[in-house]
């Protein structure tokens, strides 16, 4: 099993790579003690039946630059085979800058193929590359050198397998006229825009109950500073404050170093120096910001109208739709969109491209009442009315 530890080695095995169709990818990396991830190892796997034609990458090496696996990845004649590929992508992304292109994903197309949801890689190779996967090496710190020959054979088997789970993945898609589907899919994963994380828009992802513009200005301050601080500084959000101290600062708007220091739930660290200040500097943005300008929550889902018999009838034809197509039902639409769409919303994805041929045409028929649903034994048959 070769480890590559040098720029010139990685050369010479992308060059090889390069000739081939395909070539599949997996990487370590840790995330715990970094806002960013720190890539560690990147394996590799060109087509062939065993170890030797896979290996391993050693970023971490004295010197070695990554510069020619980022030319294959650019080779759009050489399709890159990850699984489950968002992690993996973010950090070629902010890295480099750069997405493998052309991508395939067998997550996603496992879905499409009708092996449930967000089916994961030991499943596959079970029932694809019939193999047992060693996992005793899941939890391995990978940034410590030397690695052990278990943790060796652990990582280059999620690219070895994954060959046999590609080729398997591409016929049966080819076969059901469905590689389409899959390139719809992967539309999301290679837009950039997926893996930019915008400062003054991470107050969208902190959960509280209240709708008052006023303390969501404060709380959209508190969380521009601390995304702000933490992608400057490479911490976790966490290790400047977490969600609840974020909220608590919300709901008690503290204007100085004292008021801080009464908080219950903020790190003893955030309560001096720089995170204080910019706490304080937050929270004064947010309670003098205009009017106009105070944030709302979006409650349009909240106020729709659903008609709760068609909202089952839409579930009941999506389950027979899935079944019959052999895709994982929320692969076509999550329970949110049918009652979407038995309200009255129509600028959905389950409504447009495979998704509309496979489901969201007879959803907007059943809708209109112009079909309706009938049980033949086991089977949800559609009716014309």
């Amino acid at each position: 099993m070769q480890t590559i530890t040098t720029t010139e080695a990685l050369a010479e095995f992308c060059s090889k790579a390069a000739e081939f169709d395909y070539v599949t990818v997996d990487t370590e990396f840790l995330r715990e003690r970094t806002y960013y991830s720190q890539l560690c190892l990147v394996q590799l796997a060109m087509p062939g039946d065993d170890d030797s034609s896979a290996v391993l990458v050693d970023p971490l090496a004295e010197g070695i630059s990554l510069e020619p696996l980022y030319t294959l990845f650019r080779d759009t004649s050489v399709v890159k085979v990850f699984h489950a590929a968002r992690q993996d992508l973010e950090i070629f992304q902010v890295d480099a800058g750069l997405i493998p292109e052309p991508l395939f994903d067998t997550q996603v197309a496992a879905m499409v193929c009708g092996f449930g949801e967000q089916v994961g890689y030991e499943t596959l190779v079970k029932k694809i590359a019939r193999h047992q996967l060693d996992k005793s090496s899941r939890f391995t710190d990978w940034s410590r050198r030397p690695l052990t020959d278990a943790q060796k054979t652990y990582a280059i088997a999620d690219v070895t397998h994954l060959r046999v789970i590609y080729e398997y993945l591409s016929r049966e898609l080819k076969k059901a006229d469905r590689e389409k589907w899959v390139a719809e899919e992967m539309r999301i994963l290679t837009n950039p825009e997926t893996y930019i994380v915008r400062p003054e828009d991470a107050w969208q992802r902190v959960r509280t109950r209240t709708s008052s513009g006023r303390f969501l200005a404060v709380l959209r301050e508190l969380a521009r500073f601390r995304e702000a601080y933490a992608q400057e500084r490479n911490v976790p959000r966490s290790r400047v404050f977490k969600d609840d101290a974020l909220v608590e600062l919300a709901s008690t708007k503290p204007q100085s170093m004292n008021d801080l220091g009464r908080s219950r739930l903020l790190l003893r660290e955030a309560r001096k120096g720089d995170i204080a200040e910019g706490i304080l500097s937050a929270v004064k943005t947010g309670v003098e910001c205009p009017t106009e300008d105070l944030p709302k929550v979006d409650t349009s889902r909240e106020k729709m109208q659903v008609n709760p018999a068609l909202a089952d009838l839409l579930r009941v034809l999506l389950k027979a739709k899935s079944e019959a197509a052999g895709v994982a039902s929320r692969l076509i639409a999550p329970t949110s969109d049918l009652d979407a769409i038995a309200a009255g919303m129509r600028d959905l994805p389950a409504l447009s491209g495979w998704r509309l041929d496979v489901f969201g045409r007879d959803a907007l028929r059943l809708c209109e009442g112009k079909i309706g649903l009938a049980a033949r034994g086991a089977q949800v048959e559609v009716i014309e009315l």
